[in-house]
């Protein structure tokens, strides 16, 4: 018999406390939290700090931190945050440092036989964004850059491609190891799977189940019977641990969850945008019911000023500006997502739009201001979201280069920014043909039921959902 052989421990990225301690004490710096005594403590033990663009250290923790670690994170959960007046997660506060929360205004809602076909461009573009970002996600901003101008496509303006690429650029910078096959423009077979289509999918069903008197709890529960947990990453894959150990909502949002601050909640906001045409506080209150199951504070807020923005540009008569001013109305006016929001607006301002290549010193000038954060973290992503809609007026293919050309959470910030410019634009034939050919009006995903849905048919059932307008009746409950 030969010699047997261990085998390699089981990594479970975004969960194992050894892999959060780094991450919650780079929150917690955010914060402005003083953790010294704590940091002192981890890395005297041997304890890593957070990696720079991973979930997991490269080598695994030694298991024998795991005590440690998680004695820390729950020490770490009990250290006052001086930003919590400023930056509240439940909504009356919320709504309380709102000072132009907004009313739903009926003249700013278009002709209902019009809004199928401004959803299914939204669909489209929510789909484009996606699968332009796709293969540079969590690369460097220097390797997004390389790649394109390897390839004759700088400034970006089509889908990345490996033909006439270089060998020495791709190896300095390989493309993203799941979606090279999917996502590179000479492979493109319809829409690959990818979260930020799976979420807007399970919206829809939990409208459908549940109309838009929803819960969180009911997000809960459609996640456990819908959303394979592989499927889940950063504060979504910690709210599904917390609720399989019997947490429930909200403190799934909290316990042990250091990405409680990061993208997930926004990439989940569109539907409740899409199904509140002309009606942003409607849309941001069932984004913030939906949010609150895994994020708080800026995580929270990143969802609320999405749905916020995207309603705004559903009603089918408001620019991109105004559907920013919606989306900031929302949220409140002293928060770190809030600011960062202000500084993209005026960052693009300050630039010319008609130079070639001009929104590279935008987002030069966006990632010396926020680069320190991790580059899924809600912040820095809100602030190049409003940046490249604002620099490309709302141009549809403008902004979707934009904010892909801008890095961080490429596949995200394509998505988001696809969505509102594809409303604005109004309809799918408004999008141009080398955008959504490839697509087949064929969506791939793990959702039940839903694998090979056309965009066309989602736009209809979509539209189906839109909110009535019930101006004095309350907020759902949280559950």
């Amino acid at each position: 018999m030969g010699t047997a052989v261990a085998a390699p421990p089981l990594r479970v990225t975004w969960v194992q406390p050894e892999d959060l301690v780094g991450h919650e004490l780079r929150q917690a710096a955010e914060d402005g939290r003083d953790t010294g005594a704590i940091e002192r403590r981890w890395r005297a033990a041997g304890g890593a700090p957070a990696p720079d663009r991973a979930g997991a250290s490269a080598a695994p923790a030694d298991p024998a931190l795991r005590p440690l670690a998680e004695a820390l994170l729950d020490e770490l959960a009990l250290l006052p945050c001086p930003l919590d007046g400023e930056e509240p997660t439940e909504l009356t506060p919320i709504r309380a440092s709102c000072t132009q929360w907004p009313a739903h205004d009926l003249r700013l809602t278009d002709r209902q036989d019009s809004l199928t076909s401004r959803l299914e461009a939204a669909w489209l573009g929510r789909a484009t964004g996606c699968l332009l970002g796709k293969p540079v996600e969590k690369l460097p901003l220097e390797g997004i850059r390389a790649l394109a101008r390897g390839t004759g496509n700088w400034p970006l303006t089509s889908y990345f491609t490996q033909t006439g690429l270089d060998p020495a650029v791709a190896a300095r910078y390989p493309w993203n190891r799941r979606s090279r096959a999917t996502s590179l423009a000479e492979n493109i077979n319809g829409m690959p799977e990818d979260d930020d289509l799976n979420y807007p999918l399970l919206g829809l069903l939990l409208l459908e189940r549940h109309g838009h008197g929803f819960t969180t709890a009911d997000v809960a529960r459609l996640w456990l019977e819908e959303l394979p947990a592989g499927r889940t990453f950063t504060a979504e894959r910690i709210a599904y641990r917390n609720l399989l150990d019997g947490i429930e909502p909200p403190a799934t949002a909290r316990y042990r969850n250091p990405f409680r601050e990061w993208i997930g909640a926004g990439i989940r906001a569109d539907v409740y945008g899409w199904t509140h045409p002309g009606d942003p506080a409607g849309a941001a209150a069932e984004a913030w019911r939906d949010a609150t199951l895994s994020h708080t504070a800026n995580g929270v807020y990143g969802a609320m000023f999405v749905a916020a923005a995207v309603a705004q540009a559903a009603g089918g008569r408001a620019d991109v500006h105004g559907a920013l001013r919606a989306g900031l109305a929302v949220i409140p006016g002293r928060s770190r997502l809030a600011a960062a929001v202000r500084f993209g607006i005026a960052a693009a301002r300050d630039e010319p739009t008609g130079l070639p290549g001009g929104f590279a010193v935008v987002a030069d000038r966006l990632h010396r201001r926020y680069g320190h954060h991790h580059w899924v973290h809600a912040v820095p992503n809100a602030a190049l979201l409003a940046a490249a809609l604002t620099h490309a007026e709302g141009d549809f293919t403008g902004a979707i280069c934009r904010a892909v050309s801008g890095g961080w959470d490429t596949d995200s910030n394509g998505a988001t920014a696809g969505s509102l410019a594809g409303l604005l634009a109004g309809s799918p034939a408004a999008l141009p043909e080398r955008w959504t050919a490839p697509l087949r009006n064929r969506l791939a995903t793990s959702v039940g039921g839903l694998d090979g849905i056309g965009f066309d048919a989602l736009a209809r059932r979509t539209a189906a959902l839109t909110a009535p307008y019930a101006p004095d009746a309350p907020d759902a409950p949280l559950a």
